[in-house]
């Protein structure tokens, strides 16, 4: 589900947080409750209560701690993402301490759509539930490829042989084209910068983009830069042109 509008009047985005700490998740909830276009539609302790009040409120955006008891939010964001489907479920934004924090790598490869530090303005946290509620990946491209390309780095070898394989059947299905916008889009490039590249229009390039993502399972630009980074179509290092 995403943003909505009715009748010329914007449906506000439903909100779920989820925080082990009563004094963060409370005082995220408030500070988002204080926009008209966002509404808060419940808070979760730890990733169970996440699951399932996800499933109880349907909100749009779930802002996700990784590290709680019990559940924690990677294995929160895989249950919701696997039980409400990669096209039009809930999207996880998640919020962490460290910006190198290894578990949002797995986070992202369990389904979240972007992270953000908890350290974060007033102005960027709007900012990105936004983003995010459209279908958009949040990472900025430096940090996306940073992220990414760091741990697929110093995991090579240890657990991604055989996702790498199954990747790279999946990719199969990709027409050279789009193998080429996928590539471009790892690389950080927008769709105005990939029309200019391959010298085609914007509109074209987003057809490609939905192609990729569709074929792929795919549910925003950023899963396709942790695709490309684990299918082996970028070695982390190495820059193709």
């Amino acid at each position: 589900m995403t943003a909505r509008s009715t009748a010329g009047m914007a449906t506000p985005i439903r909100l779920l947080v989820a925080d082990d700490q009563g004094i963060v998740r409370d005082g995220f909830a408030g500070l988002l409750a204080t926009q008209a276009d966002f509404e808060v539609v419940g808070t979760a302790a730890d990733g169970e209560q996440a699951v399932a009040l996800t499933a109880e409120l349907h909100p749009d955006v779930v802002l996700m701690d990784i590290r709680m008891p019990g559940m924690d939010g990677i294995a929160a964001t895989r249950e919701i993402v696997g039980s409400h489907g990669r096209p039009g479920g809930p999207r996880i934004l998640i919020l962490t301490t460290f910006d190198l924090d290894e578990y949002v790598y797995d986070a992202l490869r369990a389904g979240a759509s972007g992270f953000l530090l908890k350290d974060v303005t007033a102005e960027r946290l709007f900012e990105a539930v936004k983003v995010i509620a459209t279908g958009d990946g949040l990472l900025a491209p430096a940090v996306t490829r940073r992220l990414i390309g760091e741990f697929a780095t110093a995991r090579r070898g240890v657990d991604t042989p055989s996702i790498s394989a199954h990747l790279v059947a999946m990719m199969a299905a990709l027409t050279p084209r789009e193998t080429q916008v996928l590539l471009l889009v790892a690389k950080g490039l927008s769709n105005a910068e990939i029309a200019g590249r391959l010298v085609v229009s914007e509109e074209t390039v987003k057809t490609h983009v939905s192609r990729v993502l569709s074929k792929l399972s795919l549910r925003d630009r950023t899963q396709a830069v942790v695709i490309a980074y684990e299918s082996g179509l970028i070695v982390p290092g190495i820059h193709p042109a």
